[in-house]
């Protein structure tokens, strides 16, 4: 279905003012910038911005919808014969492999970092979605095993692949915030992953393969 005149103006507006939000916690710092700066800047009311926004760390963080059900997608996304780890490396090696802003390989990540580092309700923020990410992780591997609800087995795998995933951007995040190039840290990750392959246990690695039919 093709997007209307007034859902593009709203999808405009939002971005702009996420866009104009963002400019002024890099430069000035989270904690340093007030919503009402960021609605004066984007020349609308400070109701507008909540009303796209209902909080201020959505206004850094606005790209963060896509990760809470990245490892999920991942996993319904196997290939037939792939386990659900092996799908969750393989798709972060694709995103490794291609330097992908996605994952954090781009050039200005370090500033990203350094705000996030700064303020305490932002990090207190990726804690609470990392837990939503790996709760829908739980969730999608009971679906997907037809484990009973008492099983615990879908709780220890989440764990262990959202592990794969917190390890491989908590290095990235780490090592882009020294100023490295995305291209360098792109190299040395991917052999994190061969790494982290090798040391994870065959239980793991063929939990939830898909079915070839």
């Amino acid at each position: 279905m093709a997007e209307g005149l007034r859902e593009r103006k709203k999808r405009q507006t939002r971005q702009y003012i996420s866009d104009v939000a963002t400019g002024l916690f890099l430069e000035r710092g989270f904690d340093a910038v007030t919503v009402a700066e960021v609605a004066e800047a984007a020349d609308v009311s400070v109701n507008t911005v909540y009303n796209y926004f209902p909080a201020k760390e959505d206004l850094f963080l606005d790209r963060m919808s896509g990760v809470v059900d990245r490892l999920s997608r991942w996993v319904r996304g196997r290939d037939a014969g792939e386990s659900a780890a092996r799908a969750v490396l393989r798709e972060l090696r694709d995103e490794v492999e291609s330097v992908s802003p996605r994952v954090g390989l781009v050039k200005g990540y370090e500033h990203f970092m350094r705000v996030v580092h700064d303020a305490p309700t932002l990090r207190s923020r990726l804690w609470s979605v990392g837990q939503v990410v790996l709760e829908n992780l739980e969730q999608t591997l009971r679906e997907e095993t037809g484990a009973a609800p008492d099983d615990p087995t879908p709780t220890l795998m989440a764990g262990q692949i959202n592990w794969i995933h917190q390890t491989v951007m908590g290095v990235i995040g780490r090592r882009m915030v020294t100023g490295r190039s995305p291209e360098e840290v792109s190299r040395e990750v991917l052999d994190l992953l061969d790494a982290t392959e090798d040391i994870l246990s065959e239980t793991v690695l063929n939990y939830a393969v898909r079915g070839q039919g």
